[in-house]
């Protein structure tokens, strides 16, 4: 590694941190500003908790979350900061061409491509859990509606349905319970339950207020009781909010999750996907966001540093918009959720691929 792609990397570098730095205290302040009367409701609520079980966490999912953002900036700031000192004239006249350039460029987004696909993967689906936790216990209005999930439907296999009224996850127990058996279009057994349980103890569900009926080609068969204990191939988590049961999950357990589901025979997984492809894509956006950044930033221009930040913060703002119409609609069933997840990322590389075959010829 030359002098100068060290020069370079270590500008990168510091620079990214920088503004990451800045970046998280400042949300940090608004959402203290936000909830601080919230903590002060709960006394039984201890800084080091709030710190611990909340703003740790925070620092994760948020630092993470800005990792693109102040990536694209820092790019643009101490390139724009060069390029001023026309340090990039002389590097060019030292006949190193833009490509060669760029090379320092691509080893730092590389670091920041896997320390994110490490955190996306990994830790950050962890803080989620603890994070989601700590703000349904002391930050959301405890109500009953809150953790309650209603008009379940649950496909657990080709012919094999169960359906609830309504779930309640803090307790485990549902009201209105059905699940039916089909032998092609022809139902043939059928049990329904006032109540249903998970006992955790025993790993079974414990139904309440039963019936069984079997559909024979004669007549029916119906038999009733207060209380059965049986087991059914699906889980409690199935049952609860899709959304923070995805971002909950670390890969490997949201991968297993994906294929037992498809076991089962449910169709629309999209949601689950979304947020699986999306922890692979984003990191890899970092390549695409520092060839941009370093593309606009190359050129000494006559507004300076200003110029180069208001077109890279308004370009970084069209990609999470993008990001967010993607993720939308990749979560719909009838969609393509990896290609959706993507795309953001095919339209931005193609600006990226324009943006450095200017600057290569010039």
């Amino acid at each position: 590694m030359r002098i100068l792609d060290k020069y370079i990397l270590k500008k990168f570098l510091s620079s990214f941190a920088l503004v990451l730095i800045l970046l998280l205290p400042i949300a940090i302040a608004i959402d203290v500003s936000e909830k601080i009367d919230r903590f002060l409701r709960n006394v039984d609520l201890t800084v080091g908790d709030i710190i611990k079980d909340y703003y740790v966490h925070f620092v994760v999912i948020f630092g993470n979350t800005f990792m693109p953002l102040a990536l694209f900036i820092a790019v643009i700031f101490f390139t724009s900061k060069i390029a001023g000192n026309t340090e990039i004239i002389a590097i060019h006249s030292a006949k190193i061409s833009f490509t060669r350039f760029l090379k320092p460029y691509f080893i730092g987004a590389t670091i920041v491509t896997a320390v994110a696909l490490g955190m996306n993967h990994f830790v950050v689906p962890k803080s989620n859990k603890t994070y989601n936790k700590f703000v349904k216990t002391y930050l959301k209005k405890k109500n009953y509606s809150a953790n309650v999930n209603t008009n379940i439907n649950l496909q657990l296999g080709p012919n094999e349905y169960i359906y609830l009224k309504s779930f309640n996850s803090n307790t485990n127990a549902g009201y209105k319970f059905s699940y039916e058996k089909y032998d092609g279009i022809t139902l043939k057994y059928k049990l329904m339950a006032e109540n249903i349980r998970w006992v955790e103890k025993d790993s079974l569900f414990r139904l309440n207020t039963y019936k069984k009926r079997f559909l024979l080609e004669e007549r029916d068969s119906i038999e009733t009781g207060i209380k059965l204990d049986t087991i059914f191939n699906f889980k409690t988590r199935d049952l609860i909010n899709v959304d923070d049961l995805a971002k909950e999950m670390t890969s490997i357990e949201l991968k297993r999750y994906i294929g037992q589901a498809e076991d089962r025979g449910i169709n629309n997984l999209n949601t689950y996907l979304v947020e699986l492809y999306k922890r692979t894509s984003l990191p890899i956006s970092s390549y695409i966001l520092t060839f941009i950044a370093v593309c606009l930033a190359a050129k000494k221009r006559r507004g300076g540093m200003g110029v180069n930040l208001a077109i890279g913060i308004t370009l970084m703002f069209v990609y999470v918009f993008f990001l967010k119409i993607a993720e939308v609609l990749g979560a719909g069933a009838e969609t393509n959720a990896l290609f959706m997840v993507w795309l953001p990322n095919i339209i931005f590389g193609m600006l990226a691929i324009y943006l450095y075959l200017r600057n290569a010829k010039n």
